[in-house]
Formats: structure tokens, sequence, C-alpha cells
């Protein structure tokens, strides 16, 4: 039996979306969010990068060529890196519980959560979900994926930059300690 690359990237990225969907519907009422030109600016970005990584529409000219060669090697770690990467999200989405939003937002009796993957980042599923784009982009290996990569990256470090703003007016004691503690979204170093 031989792996098949591919479709393990392919169900690691499927239970991501399953856990959110079915998450989506224990979260708290919101009671403050980010205004709605950032989430569209932010949607757009995402849904861009997305497109670049996983969809045909970008696979035309210098986009479709390869940035890494194309060895069994770098393949598997790509593979681990998106399988890795995407069950540390879904740990850090569990474990938010339904303090969770996919806005910057403040929600009814909003927790600050610092335990589990939140002691090693305080946006975790950021760091997980960068980890697993990453791998994805390995896998593809082609420029579109690497410039899609840097799309999302570029939109997430603009929702985490509102997520703090939100935290820190929510959280005006216990944030300012919490980020001094633990960095945004790699353990020790960033």
């Amino acid at each position: 039996m031989t792996l098949n690359v591919d479709a393990v990237i392919g169900y690691s990225w499927d239970a991501v979306g399953v856990v959110w969907l079915i998450g989506y519907a224990f979260t708290k009422r919101t009671v403050r969010r980010q205004p709605i030109g950032a989430r569209l600016f932010h949607l757009a970005l995402l849904v861009l990068g997305g497109c670049m990584m996983a969809g045909p529409w970008f696979r035309y000219g210098w986009l479709k060529m390869r940035f890494v060669p194309e060895l069994e090697g770098v393949a598997l770690a790509g593979m681990v890196l998106t399988v890795a990467g995407c069950a540390f999200a879904i740990w850090a989405r569990v474990t938010l519980g339904a303090n969770w939003s996919g806005l910057a937002t403040v929600k009814a009796d909003h927790e600050l959560i610092t335990s589990g993957p939140y002691s090693l980042a305080r946006h975790p599923i950021y760091t997980g979900l960068l980890t697993a784009i990453t791998g994805s982009a390995l896998v593809s290996g082609e420029w579109r994926s690497l410039l899609g990569a840097l799309i999302i990256v570029f939109a997430i470090v603009v929702k985490m930059s509102q997520e703090e703003r939100l935290m820190m007016q929510t959280f005006p004691n216990a944030y300012p300690l919490y980020r001094e503690r633990v960095k945004a979204l790699i353990p020790g170093v960033l």
C-alpha cells in the first residue's frame, strides 16, 4: 500500500472544516466585533490565498513552476507539517471552545484562555494553520501555492492584530501580563 500524500492532506483539512462547523454551533453570543470592512478585507485575502493554493485558476506561466524539487522527501515533510498543523489548530480550537469566532470578536462572558496550546502561543490556531499551510505549499511545490500562502499569512497577521486590540480592551489587566509571558505564534520566538 502506498501513501497518498494528497489524500492525507485533504483529510487533514477536511477534519479542520468539520471541527470548525460543529464548533460554530456551540459558540457564545457576540457582544463586540471587528468592523465589517476589516472583516471583508480579511476574507478577500483568505479566499484569494486559498484559491491560489488549492484551485486550478492560477496554474499558468511562472505560477505553475516549482519552487522546490519534486522529491518524495519534500512531499512527506509537507504532509507531516500539514497533519501536525491541522491537529494543533484543532486542539487549539477545541480548547477555546465557546469563546471562538471566525471574526475578531468579544463574546458574552468571554474568558481569557491561557491553558493547553494557549500556554505555548497566544494564537495557536494560527500557529497550526500556518504550519499546515506551509506543509501544503511544500507538497504543491508551485509558486502559486507559495504566493497564496504568503497572502494567507498577511490575512492572518491583519486579523491577529485586530484580535490583540480587542483582547487588550477586554482584559486590560490580564492580557498585557499574558503577552509578556507567551509569544504570539512561535513559542519563545515570535
